[in-house]
Protein backbone atom coordinates (compact mmCIF):
# COMPACT_ATOMS: atom_id res chain seq x y z
CA UNK A 1 0.00 0.00 0.00
CA UNK A 2 1.40 3.56 -0.84
CA UNK A 3 1.62 6.44 1.27
CA UNK A 4 -1.58 7.86 -0.05
CA UNK A 5 -3.38 5.46 0.78
CA UNK A 6 -2.66 4.94 4.60
CA UNK A 7 -5.45 5.65 6.71
CA UNK A 8 -4.25 6.86 10.39
CA UNK A 9 -6.02 5.67 13.51
CA UNK A 10 -6.85 9.47 13.94
CA UNK A 11 -8.35 9.42 10.70
CA UNK A 12 -10.35 6.41 11.82
CA UNK A 13 -11.71 7.65 14.70
CA UNK A 14 -12.72 10.96 13.27
CA UNK A 15 -14.53 8.45 10.66
CA UNK A 16 -16.06 7.14 13.83
CA UNK A 17 -17.12 10.43 14.87
CA UNK A 18 -18.30 11.79 11.08
CA UNK A 19 -19.63 8.25 10.12
CA UNK A 20 -23.11 8.52 12.14
CA UNK A 21 -23.77 11.55 10.65
CA UNK A 22 -23.61 10.54 6.94
CA UNK A 23 -26.32 8.11 7.88
CA UNK A 24 -27.68 6.69 4.67
CA UNK A 25 -24.93 8.41 3.33
CA UNK A 26 -23.77 11.59 0.71
CA UNK A 27 -25.76 11.37 -2.51
CA UNK A 28 -23.32 11.26 -5.00
CA UNK A 29 -25.88 11.56 -8.07
CA UNK A 30 -29.55 11.27 -8.48
CA UNK A 31 -31.53 8.02 -7.75
CA UNK A 32 -34.32 7.17 -9.48
CA UNK A 33 -37.67 6.84 -7.68
CA UNK A 34 -37.91 3.14 -5.91
CA UNK A 35 -40.00 0.71 -7.10
CA UNK A 36 -43.02 -0.32 -5.32
CA UNK A 37 -42.31 -2.13 -2.01
CA UNK A 38 -43.76 -4.91 -0.56
CA UNK A 39 -44.62 -4.08 3.00
CA UNK A 40 -46.76 -1.30 3.65
CA UNK A 41 -44.53 0.96 6.22
CA UNK A 42 -47.67 3.13 7.49
CA UNK A 43 -50.16 0.65 7.63
CA UNK A 44 -49.84 -1.63 11.13
CA UNK A 45 -52.25 -3.89 10.02
CA UNK A 46 -49.70 -4.82 7.30
CA UNK A 47 -46.51 -4.21 9.43
CA UNK A 48 -46.66 -5.70 12.33
CA UNK A 49 -42.87 -3.93 13.38
CA UNK A 50 -44.27 -0.44 12.84
CA UNK A 51 -44.82 1.65 16.40
CA UNK A 52 -47.78 3.30 16.72
CA UNK A 53 -47.28 6.62 18.36
CA UNK A 54 -51.26 7.46 19.55
CA UNK A 55 -51.40 10.54 16.84
CA UNK A 56 -52.94 8.09 13.88
CA UNK A 57 -49.35 7.42 12.21
CA UNK A 58 -47.06 4.80 12.89
CA UNK A 59 -43.01 4.99 12.31
CA UNK A 60 -42.29 3.47 8.69
CA UNK A 61 -40.66 0.40 9.22
CA UNK A 62 -37.17 -0.12 7.43
CA UNK A 63 -37.71 -3.91 6.81
CA UNK A 64 -38.20 -2.98 2.72
CA UNK A 65 -35.07 -0.84 2.47
CA UNK A 66 -31.88 -2.15 0.11
CA UNK A 67 -29.60 -2.99 2.76
CA UNK A 68 -26.66 -0.91 3.59
CA UNK A 69 -27.86 2.41 3.71
CA UNK A 70 -28.57 2.48 7.58
CA UNK A 71 -25.47 3.13 9.86
CA UNK A 72 -28.24 1.52 12.63
CA UNK A 73 -30.62 -0.93 12.49
CA UNK A 74 -33.25 -3.11 14.79
CA UNK A 75 -30.99 -1.59 17.62
CA UNK A 76 -27.50 -2.88 16.02
CA UNK A 77 -24.87 -0.11 15.28
CA UNK A 78 -21.95 -0.21 13.26
CA UNK A 79 -19.30 1.27 15.01
CA UNK A 80 -15.59 2.58 13.31
CA UNK A 81 -13.26 2.64 16.32
CA UNK A 82 -9.43 4.04 16.08
CA UNK A 83 -6.89 2.00 14.78
CA UNK A 84 -3.31 1.37 14.17
CA UNK A 85 -1.97 2.56 10.56
CA UNK A 86 -2.76 0.10 7.94
CA UNK A 87 -5.47 -1.27 10.03
CA UNK A 88 -9.30 -1.10 9.80
CA UNK A 89 -11.43 -1.42 13.29
CA UNK A 90 -15.01 -1.70 14.14
CA UNK A 91 -17.48 -2.86 16.35
CA UNK A 92 -21.10 -3.82 16.23
CA UNK A 93 -22.92 -2.52 19.09
CA UNK A 94 -26.74 -4.41 20.26
CA UNK A 95 -29.90 -3.14 21.86
CA UNK A 96 -27.90 -2.76 25.00
CA UNK A 97 -25.74 -1.00 23.59
CA UNK A 98 -22.71 -3.60 24.65
CA UNK A 99 -20.59 -4.80 21.55
CA UNK A 100 -21.90 -8.11 20.18
CA UNK A 101 -19.36 -11.02 20.72
CA UNK A 102 -21.50 -13.88 19.30
CA UNK A 103 -22.66 -14.43 15.31
CA UNK A 104 -23.14 -17.11 13.97
CA UNK A 105 -21.48 -18.49 10.45
CA UNK A 106 -22.92 -17.70 7.31
CA UNK A 107 -21.12 -18.90 4.23
CA UNK A 108 -17.65 -19.40 5.97
CA UNK A 109 -17.54 -16.69 7.58
CA UNK A 110 -18.95 -14.38 10.70
CA UNK A 111 -18.42 -11.41 9.41
CA UNK A 112 -18.16 -10.49 5.62
CA UNK A 113 -16.71 -6.85 5.13
CA UNK A 114 -17.10 -5.00 1.81
CA UNK A 115 -15.99 -1.66 1.02
CA UNK A 116 -16.77 0.46 -2.05
CA UNK A 117 -15.90 3.76 -3.20
CA UNK A 118 -18.86 6.47 -3.39
CA UNK A 119 -17.80 6.56 -6.96
CA UNK A 120 -17.53 2.56 -7.19
CA UNK A 121 -14.40 2.67 -8.51
CA UNK A 122 -12.79 0.66 -6.15
CA UNK A 123 -14.29 -2.41 -4.62
CA UNK A 124 -12.80 -4.63 -1.74
CA UNK A 125 -14.33 -7.71 -0.27
CA UNK A 126 -12.60 -8.94 3.23
CA UNK A 127 -13.19 -11.07 6.40
CA UNK A 128 -12.24 -9.42 9.46
CA UNK A 129 -11.24 -10.86 12.65
CA UNK A 130 -13.18 -10.38 15.85
CA UNK A 131 -11.13 -10.05 19.22
CA UNK A 132 -12.59 -10.56 22.43
CA UNK A 133 -13.65 -7.70 23.48
CA UNK A 134 -16.11 -7.27 20.59
CA UNK A 135 -13.86 -5.77 18.07
CA UNK A 136 -13.45 -6.92 14.28
CA UNK A 137 -9.98 -5.95 12.90
CA UNK A 138 -8.70 -6.49 9.59
CA UNK A 139 -5.96 -5.26 7.27
CA UNK A 140 -7.44 -1.46 6.44
CA UNK A 141 -8.98 -2.53 2.89
CA UNK A 142 -9.57 1.34 2.09
CA UNK A 143 -7.16 1.29 -1.22
CA UNK A 144 -6.77 5.01 -2.18
CA UNK A 145 -7.44 8.36 -0.95
CA UNK A 146 -11.83 9.19 -0.98
CA UNK A 147 -14.78 8.39 0.84
CA UNK A 148 -15.37 5.25 0.80
CA UNK A 149 -18.76 3.13 2.04
CA UNK A 150 -18.32 0.31 4.30
CA UNK A 151 -20.76 -2.64 4.58
CA UNK A 152 -20.72 -4.71 7.57
CA UNK A 153 -22.79 -8.40 6.60
CA UNK A 154 -23.00 -10.43 9.65
CA UNK A 155 -25.88 -12.22 11.35
CA UNK A 156 -26.18 -12.17 15.60
CA UNK A 157 -26.87 -15.68 17.12
CA UNK A 158 -30.33 -15.84 17.60
CA UNK A 159 -31.18 -12.64 15.10
CA UNK A 160 -32.01 -12.36 11.59
CA UNK A 161 -28.78 -10.90 9.46
CA UNK A 162 -28.20 -7.69 8.82
CA UNK A 163 -26.00 -5.45 6.56
CA UNK A 164 -24.98 -1.75 8.01
CA UNK A 165 -23.52 0.82 6.11
CA UNK A 166 -20.97 3.55 7.46
CA UNK A 167 -19.19 6.22 5.30
CA UNK A 168 -15.24 6.65 5.70
CA UNK A 169 -12.74 9.02 4.77
CA UNK A 170 -9.55 8.44 3.66
CA UNK A 171 -7.55 11.87 2.79
CA UNK A 172 -5.30 12.75 -0.11
CA UNK A 173 -5.46 14.25 -3.02
CA UNK A 174 -9.24 12.81 -4.63
CA UNK A 175 -9.51 11.81 -8.32
CA UNK A 176 -12.70 11.25 -9.63
CA UNK A 177 -13.61 8.23 -11.93
CA UNK A 178 -16.76 7.50 -14.30
CA UNK A 179 -18.75 4.72 -13.99
CA UNK A 180 -17.93 2.79 -17.23
CA UNK A 181 -21.05 2.09 -19.33
CA UNK A 182 -22.96 -1.17 -19.39
CA UNK A 183 -21.19 -4.36 -21.10
CA UNK A 184 -22.12 -7.79 -21.08
CA UNK A 185 -18.42 -8.48 -20.82
CA UNK A 186 -15.51 -7.70 -18.15
CA UNK A 187 -11.73 -8.86 -17.83
CA UNK A 188 -9.67 -9.54 -15.03
CA UNK A 189 -6.44 -11.36 -14.54
CA UNK A 190 -6.78 -13.26 -17.69
CA UNK A 191 -10.40 -14.03 -17.40
CA UNK A 192 -12.90 -13.03 -19.89
CA UNK A 193 -16.24 -12.84 -17.79
CA UNK A 194 -19.95 -12.78 -19.64
CA UNK A 195 -22.98 -11.41 -18.65
CA UNK A 196 -26.25 -12.57 -19.57
CA UNK A 197 -29.76 -11.50 -17.90
CA UNK A 198 -31.47 -8.22 -17.65
CA UNK A 199 -32.61 -7.49 -14.65
CA UNK A 200 -35.75 -5.52 -13.69
CA UNK A 201 -36.53 -3.65 -11.00
CA UNK A 202 -38.86 -5.06 -8.11
CA UNK A 203 -38.49 -8.27 -9.93
CA UNK A 204 -36.61 -11.70 -9.31
CA UNK A 205 -34.59 -12.73 -12.43
CA UNK A 206 -31.93 -14.82 -13.52
CA UNK A 207 -28.12 -13.58 -14.06
CA UNK A 208 -26.13 -16.11 -15.31
CA UNK A 209 -21.97 -14.89 -15.61
CA UNK A 210 -19.84 -17.59 -17.88
CA UNK A 211 -15.56 -17.82 -16.71
CA UNK A 212 -13.59 -18.29 -19.92
CA UNK A 213 -9.53 -17.82 -20.21
CA UNK A 214 -7.70 -17.79 -23.40
CA UNK A 215 -10.99 -18.56 -25.54
CA UNK A 216 -12.10 -21.88 -22.99
CA UNK A 217 -14.53 -22.39 -20.72
CA UNK A 218 -13.16 -22.65 -17.24
CA UNK A 219 -14.83 -26.07 -15.97
CA UNK A 220 -12.62 -26.12 -12.65
CA UNK A 221 -14.11 -23.63 -10.78
CA UNK A 222 -13.11 -23.99 -6.98
CA UNK A 223 -15.62 -22.99 -3.54
CA UNK A 224 -15.31 -19.94 -2.64
CA UNK A 225 -16.88 -19.19 0.58
CA UNK A 226 -18.91 -22.18 0.32
CA UNK A 227 -20.58 -21.66 -3.44
CA UNK A 228 -18.97 -20.92 -7.12
CA UNK A 229 -19.21 -17.38 -7.03
CA UNK A 230 -20.76 -14.33 -4.77
CA UNK A 231 -22.20 -11.23 -6.44
CA UNK A 232 -22.51 -8.12 -4.67
CA UNK A 233 -24.79 -5.10 -6.68
CA UNK A 234 -24.69 -1.32 -5.41
CA UNK A 235 -26.58 1.24 -6.61
CA UNK A 236 -25.14 4.27 -7.75
CA UNK A 237 -26.49 7.39 -6.13
CA UNK A 238 -26.96 6.36 -2.16
CA UNK A 239 -24.70 2.73 -2.50
CA UNK A 240 -27.83 0.55 -1.52
CA UNK A 241 -26.50 -2.93 -0.94
CA UNK A 242 -27.66 -6.46 -2.42
CA UNK A 243 -25.46 -9.40 -1.81
CA UNK A 244 -26.40 -12.83 -3.84
CA UNK A 245 -25.26 -16.57 -3.58
CA UNK A 246 -25.44 -18.70 -6.90
CA UNK A 247 -27.54 -21.29 -7.50
CA UNK A 248 -26.60 -25.36 -6.44
CA UNK A 249 -24.17 -25.82 -4.30
CA UNK A 250 -20.36 -27.26 -4.60
CA UNK A 251 -20.70 -30.81 -3.82
CA UNK A 252 -24.27 -30.99 -3.97
CA UNK A 253 -23.95 -33.98 -7.59
CA UNK A 254 -25.77 -31.59 -9.72
CA UNK A 255 -23.98 -28.19 -9.48
CA UNK A 256 -21.41 -27.90 -11.98
CA UNK A 257 -17.55 -26.12 -11.69
CA UNK A 258 -18.20 -23.97 -14.13
CA UNK A 259 -17.98 -22.31 -16.56
CA UNK A 260 -21.64 -20.67 -16.11
CA UNK A 261 -22.61 -19.70 -12.65
CA UNK A 262 -26.40 -18.38 -11.93
CA UNK A 263 -27.89 -15.90 -9.50
CA UNK A 264 -31.57 -14.91 -8.83
CA UNK A 265 -31.54 -10.98 -8.43
CA UNK A 266 -34.01 -8.68 -7.44
CA UNK A 267 -32.68 -5.15 -7.95
CA UNK A 268 -34.69 -2.72 -5.43
CA UNK A 269 -35.41 0.19 -8.28
CA UNK A 270 -35.18 1.65 -11.23
CA UNK A 271 -31.02 2.48 -11.35
CA UNK A 272 -27.66 2.31 -12.64
CA UNK A 273 -26.07 -0.82 -10.84
CA UNK A 274 -22.53 -1.60 -10.36
CA UNK A 275 -21.80 -5.77 -9.82
CA UNK A 276 -19.30 -7.31 -8.92
CA UNK A 277 -18.57 -11.60 -9.01
CA UNK A 278 -16.30 -13.19 -7.02
CA UNK A 279 -14.85 -16.68 -8.09
CA UNK A 280 -11.74 -18.90 -7.45
CA UNK A 281 -9.47 -20.87 -9.75
CA UNK A 282 -6.35 -21.68 -9.84
CA UNK A 283 -6.11 -20.97 -6.03
CA UNK A 284 -6.71 -17.47 -6.26
CA UNK A 285 -10.02 -15.06 -6.04
CA UNK A 286 -10.77 -13.08 -8.61
CA UNK A 287 -13.84 -9.72 -9.38
CA UNK A 288 -14.96 -9.08 -12.59
CA UNK A 289 -17.05 -6.31 -12.70
CA UNK A 290 -19.86 -5.17 -14.29
CA UNK A 291 -22.44 -1.75 -14.76
CA UNK A 292 -25.99 -2.73 -15.93
CA UNK A 293 -29.14 -0.53 -15.81
CA UNK A 294 -32.61 -1.93 -14.32
CA UNK A 295 -35.48 -0.49 -15.85
CA UNK A 296 -36.12 2.42 -18.35
CA UNK A 297 -33.33 4.84 -17.35
CA UNK A 298 -30.39 6.50 -20.21
CA UNK A 299 -27.14 4.55 -19.56
CA UNK A 300 -24.47 6.70 -18.73
CA UNK A 301 -23.16 9.12 -21.44
CA UNK A 302 -19.44 8.49 -20.43
CA UNK A 303 -18.16 5.68 -23.33
CA UNK A 304 -16.13 2.58 -22.22
CA UNK A 305 -15.19 -0.67 -24.20
CA UNK A 306 -14.20 -2.30 -21.35
CA UNK A 307 -15.55 -3.03 -17.26
CA UNK A 308 -11.66 -4.17 -16.14
CA UNK A 309 -11.47 -2.39 -12.48
CA UNK A 310 -9.79 0.96 -12.13
CA UNK A 311 -5.98 1.31 -11.37
CA UNK A 312 -6.96 1.96 -7.82
CA UNK A 313 -9.76 -1.02 -7.22
CA UNK A 314 -7.00 -3.29 -5.87
CA UNK A 315 -7.87 -5.88 -8.29
CA UNK A 316 -5.27 -7.80 -10.99
CA UNK A 317 -2.26 -8.19 -8.39
CA UNK A 318 -2.36 -11.58 -6.13
CA UNK A 319 -4.31 -10.96 -2.64
CA UNK A 320 -6.37 -8.49 -4.43
CA UNK A 321 -8.72 -7.89 -1.77
CA UNK A 322 -9.96 -11.52 -0.30
CA UNK A 323 -8.91 -12.92 3.01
Amino acid sequence: MNTATKLSGFALGLAAVFGAAYGVGHLTGPVAPAAETRHDATDPAHDPTAADHGDGHAEPSTDHLPGGLLVADRGYTLQPVSAPTREFAFRITGPDGRPVTRYDVAHDKRMHLIVARRDLSGFRHVHPELTGDGTWRVASPLAGPGVWRAFADFTPSGVEPLTLGVDMTVPGPLVEHPLPAPATSSTVDGYTVTLAGTPQPGQAGRLTLTVTRDGRPVTDLQPYLGAYGHLVALRQGDLAYLHVHPEGAPGDGTTPAGPAVSFTTELPSIGTYRLYLDFRHDDAVHTAEFTVVAGDVPPPATPATTTAPTPDAGHGVPGHGHS
